[in-house]
């Protein structure tokens, strides 16, 4: 299952028409400076956390020869930590990339070893500092490269409004591109080298960004991968949340077999009861009229037995224990209001498929689609495929068709 360090999505807009290709507006997008930001920032912020890091475990590491280094190199961990979260607002500010972050530290009781103990034996403190380690040489490295494209390709696409200053300011007539001692000099002044020089930058403009892109995507591992809370944490989490919608559903479900008993076959059985106590009374007296309503009696067990069947099916259906999954798909699909037809191909997989075409799940307004959201049934089967790695997805587009797949791990 795939984790999703997101905790506030904003609600999702139709996308905007753009009259030029992504190619060309990158250079002027939002985007595109909020990461050139970024790798600007990266640099100065990763010496901090490298000279913290490296001074504490230096210090920590010599001192352990006392009993002074275990605390001290507690404290620059818990430093690490701390520099982690700044690392990770800034990610979420200029690249809105939304890192969790781990589960705080704690001893298994109060007081000051126990709380050092807690962090040196915290997997995430020894991943911020590996990231502190790490960051370093790369930040370097992606702030001389970015800011060299950058800087250069700007200050080449618009030489022809800057070139003014070489004769005011320094007595040439452009940049110089070659000079020896004897005096050769080769000047960009003409009007196709001041062209072609334009033509250069705005090549390195357009190009910039994708670089820019390719450098950050780096960034974003690093920060997800070793400043996040770790893959069995966040599996923790995901069966901690696929419990609670399991015991919810499964209350949801107990309350509807009540529901169910008390106001179908429970109702039935009592109507019952008094009609064979009322033909017990009219034997005597009238034995037509008992004989009528023990008739009529019989029916309604019939009903009721059939509502105990339908429930107890629905709880768990027989067939599925004795005859196995393809009969048990079959016996639902045969009380399915649509046709549908089932293919089973065990024990690999298995197949449901809808052949009405048009949305009948999910969807009152067939105009509309089927909805996934909060509030439907689809949501609900989401949640319960969710809760055993389950995946439910819809394609429902306006008017039809409506294509529905589950997918469910296959345990064997």
């Amino acid at each position: 299952m795939a984790t999703d360090y997101r905790s506030d999505r904003p609600a999702r807009t139709e996308p905007r028409d753009h009259f030029l290709p992504p190619a060309l507006r990158a250079p002027l997008e939002g985007r595109t400076w909020r990461e050139f930001g970024y790798l600007l920032l990266s640099l100065p912020m990763s010496i901090v956390f490298f000279s913290f890091a490296i001074t504490a475990v230096s210090l920590g590491a010599g001192l352990l020869v006392t009993f002074l280094g275990i605390p001290v190199l507690a404290a620059g961990l818990a430093g690490c930590l701390g520099l982690g979260a700044v690392e990770r607002a800034r990610a979420r500010g200029l690249l809105h990339l939304d890192v969790a972050g781990p589960a705080p530290v704690r001893g298994k009781k109060s007081g000051l070893m126990s709380w050092v103990g807690a962090v040196l034996k915290s997997g995430a403190s020894w991943r911020h500092l590996l990231y502190a380690v790490l960051h370093f040489p790369w930040a370097i490295f992606a702030f001389v490269v970015s800011v060299t494209f950058w800087v250069t390709g700007w200050g080449l696409l618009l030489y022809p409004l800057w070139r003014w200053t070489f004769p005011r300011f320094l007595d040439q007539p452009g940049i110089s591109l070659y000079g020896d001692a004897d005096g050769t000099q080769l000047y960009v002044d003409t009007p196709f080298e001041i062209g072609a020089t334009a033509a250069v930058g705005l090549v390195l403009v357009f190009a910039s960004p994708w670089l820019i892109r390719s450098l950050v995507s780096v960034d974003r591992m690093m920060v997800a991968g070793l400043l996040g809370p770790s893959r069995l944490a966040t599996r923790v989490v995901e069966l901690e949340s696929d419990r609670g919608v399991v015991v919810d559903t499964a209350a949801a479900d107990l309350r509807r077999i009540e529901r169910d008993l008390h106001d179908g076959a429970q109702a039935r059985l009592v109507a019952l009861a008094m009609d064979l106590g009322l033909a017990k009374e009219k034997l005597t007296e009238d034995p037509e009229a008992a004989a009528r309503m023990v008739d009529e009696a019989h029916g309604e067990v019939k009903v009721a037995l059939q509502e105990l069947r339908d429930l107890a099916r629905g709880i768990h259906p027989a067939v599925l224990t004795d005859r196995g999954l393809d009969a048990a798909l079959s016996s639902v699909a045969s009380r399915c209001t649509v046709p549908v037809t089932v293919e089973v191909d065990l024990p690999a997989r298995a197949v449901v498929r809808d052949l009405q075409h048009q949305p009948v799940l999910g969807a009152p307004d067939v105009n509309r689609g089927a909805d996934l959201s909060a509030g439907s049934g689809l949501a609900g089967l989401a949640e319960r495929l969710g809760a055993v790695d389950g995946i439910l997805a819809v394609d429902s587009p306006a008017g039809g068709p409506t294509r529905v797949i589950a997918e469910l791990p296959w345990r064997a």
